[in-house]
Formats: structure tokens, sequence, C-alpha cells
């Protein structure tokens, strides 16, 4: 359906009132945004001309779901459920999320990790219907033309993904769009982020994957990686586009590689309202982690040593996010360094290494480690008994590396460890929570990054806390554009992390778990943007809302209100005819 079939009407806190339909017939129930399939009341099909369309009984929206859920039960996989559920997705929005939401844990499981990295994998081959926009060397050139065709879908957010580092599954190519994909499927979820003002973006720039540039029917640029100036020159073409096009949206980075993961997000820090969900996603929700733990432990965050094994994207975002946390608490930038330590492939990161840029700011001076005599004193279990380790966070991708011998060299340094393998997929988690609860018999504070069984304690299960970054992310972007944020601040995520670790129970805090449920996801995901929100106004980085007409001046108490207005819900909207 052309661009011009269909009109937003805004209420004036910038929500979705209604849409103005211009065309009539099939043409309306061909666009995703207005089908409402067989939910379209008499009324409605009189006057846009759809009467004789469809079956006459009239199903609403509850119904739909229902019979939805049958159907997704009924395919064998979970690929086969993600595929159902993405075609949904493409002919009727609305019912699409409404069954999303009527069982959120059970189909985050589907629309993101694990079953995304499928996706991701297969793209070429389960391709079906074109979604997003797909930048490569041969039309990078029209960039801005081609952003301009979304102007009238009032773009708020846009996931941008270069398909290098995808769930630990790497360089996909084209495919890593799903990820794109299923990242604003999650804002819609929890921040209610309309999905008319989302945008997922691939900057396909080639796949260094041999199987991809050897498959006759893989759909991306089919040529090796830019590198160096060429790919520099790249993104930068794409990164004026969107801010001369979109200049108020929220420019989303994800699954970088590492490097340029940082470099890009450093780059654009001032230039984009902008961050990368690998780095600091990452990091709050890891940070928010350790700062439940502190509650439930009643101890002092400046007080603890970590150790992040894993030294890439996420693991740097990781020790960024406890070194705010650290001097947040009074520590010297100094004294917060000395109390994080990072492992990479080769072990710790100390300064007598040749290193990559975004690991020297955690490296270790050897000569300030007493125990520290050559590489093999780098090993895991040994920095872990010599230094101290109280925290231990898992972003390394090495399943299984947080063995029994791990788990018992933690209780040594603290009567409750913290240990939150977080690495995705569960098949690379560094451990799994019920064999750490059982080696260190219940007094590990244990989450994961991927959904994982109960584990038993007392003669009862007990949920395992996901760390997932559905909870930071979706709740930045709106509190980023409610308070019309000029750029993204690393406090936003430490004010994230607070809110995400204030929304923990107190029935879950007696149980040990570190992070709320996936089923209270929007609650958590208002309280972040209202904490986000604040932190925009305190650090004089907000202005009027451009999306509402009702906001004036930048005040707490408008901006909590604006907030929860600005959400859209998975209802069917108004629709009015010319």
């Amino acid at each position: 359906m052309s661009h011009n079939s269909y009109g937003l009407l805004y209420d004036e806190f910038g929500g979705t009132a209604g849409i103005l339909v211009y065309g009539r017939g099939t043409r309306v129930m061909a666009n995703n945004f207005i089908n409402k399939g067989t939910a379209f009341t008499e009324r409605e099909r009189f006057e846009l001309g759809l009467s004789g369309s469809l079956p006459p009984a009239v199903r609403p929206l509850d119904q739909q779901v229902v019979d939805s859920a049958r159907k997704v039960a009924d395919k064998a996989s979970d690929i086969e459920k993600f595929i159902y559920i993405r075609a949904l997705f493409d002919r009727n929005v609305t019912l699409a999320h409404a069954l999303i939401a009527s069982d959120i844990e059970k189909y985050m499981r589907i629309i993101y990790t694990p079953t995304v990295g499928l996706a991701c994998r297969n793209y070429s081959s389960m391709f079906r219907t074109a979604n997003g926009l797909h930048f490569h060397p041969d039309n990078i050139d029209q960039a801005e033309t081609i952003l301009r065709r979304y102007i009238h879908r009032d773009i708020r957010v846009a996931v941008v993904t270069d398909n290098q580092g995808i769930l630990g599954i790497g360089d996909q190519g084209a495919g890593g769009i799903a990820i794109c994909l299923g990242k604003l499927m999650l804002y819609t979820q929890g921040a209610g982020i309309a999905p008319w003002h989302c945008l997922p973006i691939s900057l396909d720039v080639g796949t260094d994957n041999r199987e991809l540039l050897a498959d006759d029917f893989y759909l991306g640029w089919q040529h090796e990686r830019l590198t160096g100036t060429d790919y520099v020159d790249f993104v930068q073409r794409f990164a004026r586009a969107f801010r001369k096009i979109f200049p108020n949206a929220l420019c989303q980075w994800e699954d970088f590689s590492k490097q340029n993961a940082f470099a890009i997000r450093d780059a654009y820090l001032h230039d984009l309202i902008s961050f990368n969900d690998d780095i600091q996603g990452t990091g709050a929700i890891a940070l928010a982690g350790v700062l439940t733990a502190m509650r439930i432990k009643g101890a002092r965050l400046e007080e603890q040593v970590f150790l992040v094994h894993g030294a890439g994207a996420g693991g740097g975002g990781i020790a960024e996010q406890i070194l705010i946390g650290l001097k947040e608490k009074g520590l010297s930038e100094r004294e917060a360094r000395r109390r994080i330590f990072t492992l990479d492939r080769r072990g710790l990161v100390t300064t007598g290494r040749d290193l990559e840029p975004y690991k020297v700011g955690f490296a270790h001076d050897p000569g300030e480690l007493s125990w520290f005599n050559d590489e093999a004193d780098g090993e895991l279990l040994n920095v872990i008994r010599k230094g101290g380790i109280t925290v231990l966070i898992g972003t390394s991708g090495q399943a299984g590396c947080f063995t029994r011998q791990v788990a018992e060299a933690m209780l040594v340094n603290s009567e409750r460890p913290v240990i939150m393998p977080l690495s995705n997929p569960t098949a690379q988690a560094e451990g799994t929570p019920a064999d750490i609860h059982d080696w260190t018999t219940g007094r590990a504070l244990v989450a994961a990054g991927s959904p994982f069984p109960p584990v038993r304690a007392g003669g009862k299960e007990v949920r395992v806390g996901q760390g997932n970054n559905v909870f930071v992310f979706p709740g930045v972007g709106l509190g980023v554009l409610a308070a019309g944020a000029r750029e993204v601040l690393p406090d936003f995520f430490t004010a994230a992390a607070h809110a995400v670790a204030g929304s923990v129970s107190a029935g879950d805090l007696q149980k040990g778990i570190l992070f709320p449920p996936v089923t209270e996801l929007r609650q958590v995901s208002l309280k972040v943007a209202r904490a986000v929100g604040r932190s925009a106004i305190g650090r004089g980085v907000s202005r009027p809302c451009v999306f509402c007409s009702f906001w004036h001046e930048n005040d707490e108490a408008r901006l909590a209100r604006l907030v929860d207005r600005m959400r859209w819900r998975p209802e069917y909207p108004l629709l009015f005819s010319l």
C-alpha cells in the first residue's frame, strides 16, 4: 500500500488517536497497520468498501488472539512458530502484538532469543515479505531518498545493525535484520512505541561468512565486508542521512563487532540521539542484577570486587556501568578501576599486552598485582582466588567455564557471591543456574542471560532471574523520546539499572531472585522510562517533546503523565474514512 493510503491522527500526548484511511476495499486489508481481518465491524466494512470481502461473522480481537494461539501451538518447531508470528505481523500488526502480549514470556522466546538466532541463519531461505531497509554500497548514495519514504510514519526509533556480531553466532550477513525486527517488537511490547513508529535497518557492508558468500540463494550484498576507511565512510553516509531525515528519532546500534561497536557509539555520541544496546544495555542490566544482589545481601556495592569474564562489547559495557556505579558511591576513578577485572581469551587483561583500544581502560598494571607474574596467573580460577572476586559475570560465550571449582572459589571470598552467566544463547552460557546453585548449596545469588528452568530450594521451585536487556532498552527509548533528550548519556543507563533493581518484589528478594519476571516487562519499562526522563531533565539535556502538543515545560510531573500517555497498546485503532 502506498505511503499516502493512510494518515496518523495524534492526541495531545503524541499517541495515536486514530488512523485516517484514504483507500478502500482490499487495499485496506493489504496494509498491516490498519488491517483488522475478521474484526472489521459491519459499519467499517460498509464505509471502507469491504462488504462481501470477508465472511459475515465478526470476530473481536480477543477471539482472534485465542485462534492465533492455537495455530502457533500446532506448529512443530520454534522456527515455524517464528515464521507464523512474523507472517501475522506482516498482515495484521495489532493482532500479532496482542498475541505476544497475551503470554509475553512464552512468545518472547519465539520472536527473540533464542529462536531469532535460527531466523538470522536461515534468513534467505525463509524470506517471504520485505521488512525494514537494507543499505548497501550500491544504494548508500540514495540514503536520504530511501529514508524519506518513511516520513509519513513519524519514525521515532530505529534499530540499526551491520550484521557482524549476532547473538554469539557471528557474521550472518543480511540475516542480521531479524535481530532488528525482534528488538523493535520488544520496544512495542515494553515501552509501547507504536509499530508504525519503528524502523529496522541493515547496513549491509558485505559478509565474511564463507557459507553465505558461496550460497547462490543468499539475498545480501554478496561481497567480502568493507573495512577501514570504506567502512567508516559507509557508516558516515548513513548517519548523516538519518540525522537529516529523522533528527529527533532514536538510533539504537545493534550487533556490531567489538571495536566497531565502541568506535561507532563514541563517534556519534553527540551527532545522533543514539546508543549501543550490546554495550550500554548489557552494562545496565548487569548493574541492575548486582544492585539487587546488594539489597538481598545487605552489602555495599563499593566493597565488592568484580570480574567480567569476556571483554567484548558486552563485557566492556558491563565494566563501564560498574565503574559509573562505584563512582556514584564515592569512589575515585582509580579506586573504582582497581576493583574491576576483565578477562578475554588470553586471560586477565593487563597493560603489558598489545590491546584493542576498547580494552585499555580496564587493563591492570601487572606491577600493582603482587600475585601476577606471568600469563598463567591470569587464568579465571587464579584471578578469582588471588583477586578476591565477589561478583563474577560471564559474557565470554564459553559454555561451562563456570565450573564447580570456580563456584567454590567464589564462596571463599563471599558468603553469598554473585555469579551471573549472561552469555546467549543458552548453549553458550558459562554455567547453568542449577549447577551453580547446587555447587554453592544455594548460597550464590545467580541470574542468567537466557531463560533457564527454576532451581530447587527448600523443596520448592524458585524462578531464575533473567538478565535480559529487554528490561532496559525499551524504557530508555521511551524516556529519551518523552524528555526530548538531545543525546543519550551514560547516566541514563545507571538510572535504568536502579529502576530495574527497584522493580524486584520483596517476595522475590527473599528468594534470592535478581530480576523481575518477564511478565512485568511493561511495568518495568514504564519505571525505566520515568527514571531516564528524570535523568535527562536533571542533566540539562532535555527539550520540549516534539511528538506532542501539550508539553511546554520540562518538569517531572508532566513527564510522568506524558510517558504513560504516549504508550500504544495492542488494541484496534479507530479508523476514519474520507
